[in-house]
């Protein structure tokens, strides 16, 4: 905004200059041409008075040298004729003398008693002068006529060296506007540069650098003030809600523990008729259970600051494949790991493995026996660099478009999802793989399926190389059960396809 600012101001100044500048240097171009005119014309008068004089007295012989004289003192040239038009000298020598020259405009002219000047190109061959042809009579009678001749490269010089300067003060003027408009469109843009960063920073969850509200037009600070009070208001908003979310949660587990503990032991007290009415009531509260603890994961992931760090992907592809196998084989459903390998990546400690636990947990939910899941990772190379694709496929029923879309929205669960599940498990991995730098989406599987693709960010071979070799295993961020490894279902459930 600043450049755009400061080049209308020097579009505005540039006309005005325009609109002055270019009317005044044509204006004085013609006056300088109408003086230089006026006064060659009055020399004329006078050499042509002086010249009948000395032809009155017969002195005719001196007109040579007089001409020659008077051409040195004014750099003209002159020519003068008898009153037939007969050259009687020329002081340059370009005209015979005895040539007749009263067929020539200007000398007819002059022959019936009328001055005339004017600007010709053919008198002197290559030079464009400017004549002033006048007769030499104070009576009725013309007894000599005078031509001088002067070159127009001086006044062309001079006019030449006006234009030159009247540029230079145009570009010091310019020069000048440009330094006081960028000092005012600066000062006019500072607010909206503070108001930019400022959003920036509420866009990424936190308003740490809160614009100044002293500087700039006193419409800007008013808006500055303005959204400074909307932000505050709306922070305080979000951590209220992120708090509640977090207490809220922390709250419900000790209660639904409980809960579920008293249920259980009805049941060897209840008739068969009712069993079945307890264990959905148990599943239900089992299903609460892992939908707060699916909260509570996603609190600390907006509360506390995480740090991407080098990841190696490979391994981490490996040990959840190992894992998932034996409970992929109770439902006789197969784990294959494809792609080249594709090294370090970009990601939050733990964070792979619980985005994996995440995906393989839906996939393993929606496969129906005998089919295959397979892992995936390649190397893709899109407008803003190279990026890890990491593709977690199945064979199962697939999602709509309209699901696709849905399905990263928190709680959200498609209408065919199994009863358990709790709509956090894709909200997390989404977060989790945004933190680390990179996206995921949900594509349609070729063959029927879905292609769970999570984009990461590779790491340059230098720093690869430079990274100990050793993988440095972190405490997840999944929580396990006290029997196995496998993720509790309603950290990993959630947006079920």
């Amino acid at each position: 905004m600043t450049r755009r600012l400061l080049l209308s101001y020097l579009s505005l100044m540039g006309l005005v200059l325009l609109a002055l500048e270019v009317p005044f240097g044509f204006v004085y171009a013609r006056n300088e041409l109408n003086r230089f005119s006026h006064t060659a014309e009055l020399g004329a008068v006078t050499l042509a008075s002086v010249c009948e004089e000395k032809l009155e007295h017969g002195r005719a012989s001196d007109l040579p040298e007089f001409a020659r004289d008077y051409a040195r003192r004014t750099g003209s040239s002159v020519v003068i004729t008898d009153r037939g038009g007969t050259v009687l000298t020329d002081s340059a020598d370009a005209v015979a003398v005895g040539r007749n020259l009263s067929s020539q405009p200007d000398i007819a002219t002059a022959l019936h008693d009328r001055p005339a000047t004017g600007i010709r190109d053919d008198l002197v061959p290559g030079v464009k002068v400017l004549f002033a042809t006048v007769p030499g009579g104070s009576g009725d009678t013309v007894p000599c006529v005078v031509r001088t001749l002067y070159p127009l490269t001086p006044i062309a010089k001079k006019v030449h060296a006006t234009w030159v300067a009247l540029g230079i003060v145009g570009l010091g003027v310019l020069a000048v506007v440009a330094l006081i408009g960028f000092a005012l469109a600066r000062w006019i843009t500072r607010p909206l540069r503070a108001l930019e960063r400022a959003t920036t920073q509420l866009a990424d969850g936190r308003l740490t650098d809160p614009p100044a509200t002293d500087r700039g037009p006193p419409e800007l600070r008013r808006v500055t003030a303005a959204f400074t009070r909307t932000a505050t208001r709306l922070q305080h908003l979000l951590h209220a809600q992120q708090a509640f979310a977090s207490e809220a949660s922390h709250q419900l587990k000790t209660p639904l523990t409980s809960l579920r503990l008293r249920l259980e032991n009805f049941e060897p007290h209840l008739a068969a008729c009712a069993q079945d009415s307890l264990g959905d009531a148990i599943d239900e509260v089992a299903r609460l259970s892992r939908m707060v603890q699916g909260l509570l994961a996603l609190a600390r992931l907006e509360n506390s600051a995480i740090t991407p760090e080098i990841v190696d992907l490979d391994a981490v592809v490996a040990d959840r494949a190992a894992t998932w196998t034996a409970f992929a084989g109770d439902q006789r459903v197969g784990i294959t790991v494809a792609g080249a390998k594709v090294g370090q990546v970009w990601a939050v400690a733990g964070a792979l493995e619980q985005i994996l636990d995440n995906l393989l947990s839906n996939a393993l939910s929606v496969s129906p026996p005998g089919t295959t899941i397979t892992l995936a990772t390649a190397t893709a190379t899109a407008d803003d660099g190279c990026t890890v694709h990491l593709h977690v496929i199945d064979q199962g029923p697939g999602m709509a478009e309209t699901d696709r879309q849905r399905a990263f929205d928190r709680f959200w669960r498609a209408a065919d999802a199994r009863h358990d599940g709790t709509g956090l498990g894709l909200s997390m991995v989404q977060r989790l793989t945004q933190a680390g730098g990179g996206d995921v989406v949900l594509n349609a599987a070729p063959g029927g399926g879905l292609d769970a693709v999570v984009k990461l960010r590779p790491v340059p071979a230098v720093r690869a190389r430079t990274h100990s070799a050793a993988h440095r295993r972190t405490p997840p961020l999944r929580n396990n059960s006290a029997t196995g490894n496998r993720p509790i279902t309603g950290t990993v459930s959630g947006g079920d396809p």
